[in-house]
């Protein structure tokens, strides 16, 4: 067999062997793909669901009413609840993703809106990236692949030439690279809660911000100090920030103590706040102390 003979073998052998596992969400253009991993049970992306519901389209062609178990936005991942059929559970070893570097050859698969099964070849270009999920959320360590997909492919499955799951295709990038979500240990026990119907709650401040450039030329307009930080554009009503006291205009220049450089600083510091949060606001010329409150 020539090279090109065994590439067309191998792509061929494994549609046919993860293929089963590939749904189809929503139906035409607009929503995406999932992967089965265990009865009953469909992973895919958070941001391909509008709703609590969602048409399933298995393998076999028939079409389900899926309901989301759990969504962890912080991850841009869902499962849904429904019925799986005799569609079997991709191989799923968390192990496989250990070691991944780039030149590894990778196989993506999608069933973009129930349209019909995708299956492409391409080879991994890079290892911990990162994108923002639909909450602002930075997403580290995600794989950078060559394998090219169809719009609606997100949340369908990257996986090794033995079939193992290696990833969930989410992000599309310049110059046709896709982005994958790692099937670590960590995604897995996060799927595994979600479908308990776990969803996790994380707290928020409730603030729609500027990132220092536009806060050092917004104050420098109105003749403040240059000073580095997030500047408070809206606060939301009965948010954690509004009882904290925080107004539109604020400078946000530090978090439990650390400075802030940009959006994932205080993020960081949210995510890790044990119910309070101390913020350092600069109000026109004037630092000033406030804790925030969570309650999950």
């Amino acid at each position: 067999m020539t090279l090109l003979d065994e590439l067309e073998a191998a792509v061929a052998a494994t549609a046919e062997r993860v293929g089963p596992a590939v749904v189809g969400l929503g139906r035409g253009w607009g929503r995406g793909s999932g992967v089965v991993i265990g009865a009953g049970r469909v992973l895919t992306n958070a941001h391909v669901l509008r709703g609590d519901e969602v048409a399933v389209k298995r393998a076999d062609g028939e079409v389900a009413l899926g309901r989301v178990a759990g969504v962890d936005e912080a991850l841009d991942v869902a499962v849904i609840g429904v019925d799986t059929g005799e569609a079997p559970a991709i191989d799923w070893d968390p192990a496989a993703v250990g070691g991944l570097r780039a030149g590894r050859a990778v196989f993506a698969l999608a069933d973009p809106g129930g349209r019909g099964l995708r299956a492409t070849f391409g080879l991994v270009t890079a290892t911990g990236r990162s994108f923002r999920g639909p909450g602002g959320r930075r997403i580290r360590g995600s794989i950078e692949h060559s394998a090219p997909l169809p719009r609606g492919s997100s949340g369908g499955p990257l996986v090794d030439a033995d079939g193992r799951l290696l990833g969930i295709n989410s992000v599309r990038m310049e110059g046709g690279l896709l982005l994958a979500l790692p099937a670590d240990a960590a995604l897995q026990s996060a799927a595994e809660a979600l479908g308990r119907g776990e969803t996790r709650a994380r707290p928020r401040l409730g603030l729609a911000l500027a990132p220092p450039r536009a806060a050092r030329r917004m104050r420098a307009a109105v003749g403040l100090p240059e000073r580095d930080g997030l500047l408070v554009r809206d606060v939301e009503a009965d948010s954690p920030a509004e009882r904290a006291g925080l107004e539109r205009g604020d400078l946000l220049v530090a978090a439990a103590g650390r400075p802030l450089d940009g959006f994932d600083a205080l993020l960081d510091a949210v995510e890790a706040a044990p119910g309070t949060l101390a913020l350092t606001v600069v109000r026109g010329t004037e630092e000033r102390e406030v804790t925030a409150h969570f309650s999950l």
